[in-house]
């Protein structure tokens, strides 16, 4: 869902040449530095300019190339801190309490965005952050046409407290808790993420064009001046109300559409909830403001009223009959407002909201259930048609992330490198899901431009898989995308020193950020302490090894069974698997734990030859799981052309 503020740079971004002393934004106070490895620093200074970078016990020097760009590589550190990192030419730099640990990338897009004051416990979690050895820094959200030399802004390093955390990618933070817990060595985090973005656009123009699945669409793709391209599509934006609702408003028309008395005939209506680019606004920007009206019997407002509505991409400020019940910054909060006394009328009422759409999807979302007035003992529904006018738009919003390829490669990923890693954690894929066969070439494609690019060999590559959604109803039966998905994820573990971590049991039907980011974190941190930290620990839950047919049953052996196999339902049934015949049609099926096996049958498939687990858009009741409670990985055993085998990628935005 999350898409946020579009800053548009032209390929003249950052080609500069600056005589003052800089480093690369990445570099600020209170950075996590990594630990065993030479560590680049870098930056910008007049041409020629000679440079000392001193830092704990060593000095390197270099010079300003011509075009004024430097760089010097520390020896390799032992954890500790904090240290000053000092660096000097013509004029001097110190950055303050810079520790030596273990540096992580987590990127992706919401999920791994979504941060820890929208997690579970938020609060007590918030409350219990005095750890000053996580450290985090968030990336701006920036696109570029090309290659950006350095990030648009730095945004700093903060460490984790009761104060800071809540702003920190909550899967990352959990993830370093654990490490920090285990390894007791400072742990920092880089936060580059964008909230539904394909993985096409965090991949650079070089890999995409090498590769076949790609090469030809990527042929003749010019570099791209989206300072141009935004001027031209909000002009067309612009000619587009004109035609609509006579253009923008004053200031002073503006003021009197929160009010009661207000006549809103001829404005537009679309319906709610529902963001307003799948409605009639696409590729608008702005403010907005939607109003409806609705009508109350004195009986109904007796006591309380709280108003419901849902979430709001980004922010609001709401309206009831000429009064501000509230208003919340965040595209990821449901609104629940306590209506004040007096407010409500017996009769007509009027509900105004101004919402401030900051990029990408706007307006009211979620279930239609969440859009209501709530008194004591009823409710009165809001979803459904509602009235719209547009106050203002704003120039980002003519490029999507995803309308290009390599965009957010460009901006949010190429300036970072080569900041030395311990390696990535990435959360992604329900923005592919429509071309899941396709992400079995676009994923490892990403990685290994990555890792090509950092030049720091196979670093650790761990990623989520995709939870548990009622994306589009896809079933075992129909077929389903995020199965698609998560099969095409689980086949990129054929990556050397890649890491995987399922988590269909946490997920929720209705919504795709689950909260319960905790033991997402947790599951990472227990891939990363076995492969990279060399612990023991058993980090995966059950694996499809084999199968084999006796008679009308199917017997499934598995690697990583741990402690041995465990079901959660109290009878000892194992759910989420589904049986075929020579037919090919699944239907769900019996399955029980018989010692390290799971015998699975089906009244009506008497020559079984397939068999599929927790394969459907939402797969929360598959109930399988180790001895150390780590749920088995979804998998099928036929080769079965799927739903999405021939959907391609293609660039939305020509």
């Amino acid at each position: 869902m999350r898409k946020t503020l579009l800053a548009a740079f032209s390929v003249f971004a950052f080609t500069f040449v600056s005589a003052q002393l800089r480093t690369a934004k990445i570099f600020s106070d209170s950075m996590v530095l990594q630990r065993n490895v030479s560590v680049p620093v870098w930056g910008w200074a007049g041409a020629g300019e000679k440079i000392a970078v001193q830092f704990n016990l060593q000095t390197k020097t270099t010079q300003a190339d011509a075009s004024g760009k430097w760089r010097v590589d520390l020896d390799p550190e032992k954890e500790g801190g904090p240290f000053q990192l000092h660096v000097k030419g013509n004029s001097a730099i110190t950055y303050n309490n810079v520790l030596v640990g273990d540096v992580w990338l987590c990127s992706g897009q919401s999920n791994m965005e979504w941060t820890v004051n929208n997690a579970n416990n938020y609060a007590e979690e918030m409350a219990a952050a005095d750890l000053p050895m996580i450290r985090h820094t968030k990336i701006a959200l920036t696109a570029a046409g090309s290659p950006l030399q350095d990030l648009a802004t730095g945004n700093g390093w903060q460490a984790a407290t009761p104060a800071t955390v809540g702003n920190f990618t909550a899967v990352g933070y959990f993830f370093a808790k654990r490490l920090h817990e285990e390894l007791h060595v400072p742990i920092g985090l880089i936060n580059s993420t964008w909230g539904g973005t394909n993985v096409e656009t965090w991949t650079s123009r070089e890999a995409l064009q090498q590769n076949n699945e790609f090469r030809e669409i990527m042929a003749g793709f010019p570099v791209l001046n989206l300072d141009s391209i935004a001027a031209v599509r909000r002009q067309e934006t612009l000619d587009k109300l004109t035609g609509t609702q006579g253009g923008l408003p004053s200031a002073g028309e503006v003021k009197k559409w929160k009010e009661a008395s207000f006549d809103a005939t001829g404005w537009q209506h679309m319906k709610v909830p529902g963001l307003w680019e799948t409605q009639s606004l696409q590729n608008v920007d702005g403010v907005v403001w939607l109003r409806r009206e609705f009508h109350i019997d004195p009986s109904m407002h007796k006591g309380n009223a709280d108003l419901l509505l849902g979430m709001i991409d980004d922010n609001d400020e709401t309206y009831i009959n000429g009064v501000l019940v509230g208003s919340t910054k965040g595209y990821n909060l449901k609104r629940l407002y306590t209506i004040p006394q007096g407010t409500l009328r017996d009769g007509k009422n009027v509900i105004a909201i101004r919402i401030d759409d900051t990029g990408g999807g706007g307006g009211i979302y979620g279930e239609p259930g969440d859009v209501k007035m709530i008194f004591a003992g009823s409710s009165l529904p809001l979803a459904g048609d509602w009235q719209y006018r547009v106050e203002s738009v704003i120039q980002s919003n003519a490029v999507d992330p995803n309308s290009y390829p390599t965009l957010l490669y460009n901006a949010m990923i190429n300036p970072l490198i080569p900041y030395a890693i311990k390696g990535a954690i990435w959360y992604q894929g329900e923005s592919n899901a429509g071309r899941a066969y396709q992400y079995r070439t676009a994923f490892p494609l990403m990685i290994g431009d990555w890792r090509s690019r950092w030049k720091q060999g196979d670093f650790p590559f761990y990623f989520v898989q995709l939870s548990s959604f009622n994306a589009n109803g896809g079933t075992v039966e129909k077929g389903s995308e995020w199965a698609e998905l998560r099969e095409a994820q689980a086949l990129s573990l054929s990556v050397p020193n890649t890491g995987m971590v399922v988590t269909t049991d946490i997920g929720e039907p209705k919504d795709i950020h689950p909260r319960n980011k905790q033991e997402v974190g947790k599951r990472l941190a227990a891939v990363a302490l076995n492969k990279t930290y060399k612990r023991s620990n058993e980090f995966s839950g059950p694996v499809f090894k084999s199968m084999r047919i006796e008679g009308n049953k199917a017997i499934i052996d598995f690697d990583h069974k741990g402690g041995g196999l465990i079901t959660t339902d109290p009878g000892g049934w194992v759910k989420g698997f589904a049986i075929a015949g020579t037919d090919k049609k699944f239907i769900p099926a019996t399955a029980m734990i018989e010692g390290e096996h799971i015998v699975v049958s089906a009244a009506g498939v008497n020559g079984p030859v397939a068999v599929r687990y927790a394969w459907s858009d939402f797969a929360g009741d598959a109930n399988l799981y180790n001895l150390e409670k780590f749920p088995a990985v979804p998998f099928r055993t036929d080769k079965w052309s799927g739903i999405t085998d021939l959907r391609k990628y293609r660039i939305t935005g020509k």
